[in-house]
């Protein structure tokens, strides 16, 4: 019997007591009882019939002692009952652990068994996966071999093909890779000397720019370049007299259309002025940033400019000999940026002393702005000219249709000749088409040719 049917078997046992004791306790008293109580109730109805109350209590002692006698019979009933009852749990308890003791024998005996079986099957299958897996590895080895030998091989091939091409291209590049190294060393070496010409080429202009003549024959040079730009030699002068009778000569000026009763041209003057010891201190001031010397510089340059544009006022503007204004030119677009940072400069100059300033790109712009109207007043002046040699034209034009028709008519005339004359060809063609032609010899020996008409390139 299994171990596990045993709990089940216990519990089963225990209702059937249960619905046993509950039988006996519903089912009443037994037989006799069931008769004692019929005869109770028929004398207990005579009784009543009788009416009499000692017939009454008789009843009543007898029902008392009926159910007294019901109740102890009851009561050995349940406990002969619940000695059976016990008697037949413990006979079932002895039954069961005898069943189970020989489930755990047998339980036993099979584990063994079972046991025993699977250590044997178990080392027959460790047995033949290790055959198995000898045979494999075996394999995997040969394979392993044959594969190494043969990637060694392609390897080796590999390596012989990438090293030959890796060499060529390595030397190549660096064949290449040297020459442009050196062509930049050789480049970079022209840079050196360049860079040293042009650092001892900028320590001579500097030591150049401390001379006050030779920074005065700068700024002309440079605004020599500016007006040769714009102008041609005729339309501006260097080194002019302005002023009527003054020994004082204003670096260039440039002649506008128009001149005077005498003769004379009228002129702008431009001087060229060149303050490099105020300006480099400025420059030092702020790159130190000094802000004290720095403002003391920018008021040095300030009274520089103001009084350069006094001397021009005074020395070459001269109405109607010159405009009423002149200008100062900067030679530098950084000098002329810091002087037009100067707070209302440029406007008091253009006020007190009429005079202008102007920066390289600024005069550029304002002598292009000029010479544009030089052309417009040019253009004006030669208007009423275009209009007369554009009359003569369209007289001329009128004959040219005569002389125009005249050509096409005898054209005309011309080209009806030459027609006639080659139906007159194409007749005579016609008619000598039965005459025997002569060797060309025996031809010219009749007929001379006419150089002229042949045109031998040995005539004339």
């Amino acid at each position: 019997m299994d171990v596990a049917y045993v709990p089940w078997v216990a519990l089963g046992l225990a209702a059937l007591n249960a619905l046993l004791l509950m039988w006996l306790v519903f089912s009443g008293p037994d037989d006799e009882t069931q008769r004692a109580s019929e005869q109770l109730k028929t004398e207990l109805m005579a009784a009543v019939k009788g009416g009499g109350e000692h017939v009454a209590a008789d009843l009543r002692r007898e029902m008392n002692e009926s159910s007294r006698a019901g109740r102890q019979e009851l009561t050995q009933n349940l406990s002969t009952f619940q000695r059976a009852l016990v008697h037949q749990a413990a006979e079932a308890t002895r039954t069961q652990n005898a069943q189970i003791d020989a489930f755990g024998q047998q339980l036993t005996l099979l584990q063994k068994s079972l046991s025993d079986t699977l250590s044997q099957q178990l080392s027959g299958l460790s047995e033949s996966n290790a055959r198995r897996m000898s045979e494999v590895r075996e394999t995997l080895e040969k394979q392993l071999a044959q594969l190494q030998a043969t990637n060694a091989v392609k390897l080796d091939e590999m390596r012989a093909t990438v090293d030959e091409k890796l060499q060529t291209t390595l030397q190549a590049r660096l064949g290449e890779s040297f020459k442009q190294v050196a062509d930049r060393l050789e480049q970079v070496h022209k840079g050196l000397g360049e860079m040293q010409t042009l650092a001892q080429g900028v320590g001579d202009l500097k030591h150049l720019l401390t001379n006050v003549k030779t920074r005065g024959i700068f700024g002309e040079a440079q605004l020599a370049s500016l007006l040769e730009q714009v102008f041609v030699a005729d339309q501006y002068a260097a080194q002019v007299a302005t002023r009527p009778g003054s020994k004082n000569v204003v670096d260039f000026a440039v002649k506008l259309p128009g001149k005077l009763e005498s003769g004379e041209p009228l002129w702008l003057p431009i001087d060229a002025k060149f303050p490099n010891e105020d300006y480099e201190r400025l420059l030092d001031a702020q790159e130190r940033a000094d802000v004290v010397g720095a403002e003391a510089a920018g008021k040095a340059l300030e009274a520089r400019i103001r009084f350069e544009a006094k001397s021009i006022s005074e020395k070459y503007v001269e109405p109607p000999f010159t405009t009423d204004f002149a200008i100062l030119f900067l030679p530098t677009e950084g000098l002329y940026a810091e002087v037009l940072r100067r707070p209302g400069l440029m406007t008091a100059l253009q006020r007190d002393q009429r005079v202008t300033l102007a920066g390289p790109t600024t005069l550029l712009a304002m002598l292009s702005s000029l010479q544009m109207g030089f052309r417009t007043l040019a253009l004006e002046k030669r208007s009423s000219e275009v209009w007369q040699v554009l009359g003569a034209v369209k007289n001329e034009f009128g004959k040219f249709g005569d002389v125009l028709a005249k050509v096409k008519s005898q054209t005309e005339t011309v080209l009806k000749t030459l027609d006639n004359a080659e139906t007159r060809s194409r007749a005579m063609g016609r008619a000598l088409k039965k005459v025997e032609a002569l060797p060309d010899t025996q031809s010219q020996a009749l007929i001379p040719h006419d150089r002229d008409f042949d045109g031998d390139p040995e005539a004339g």
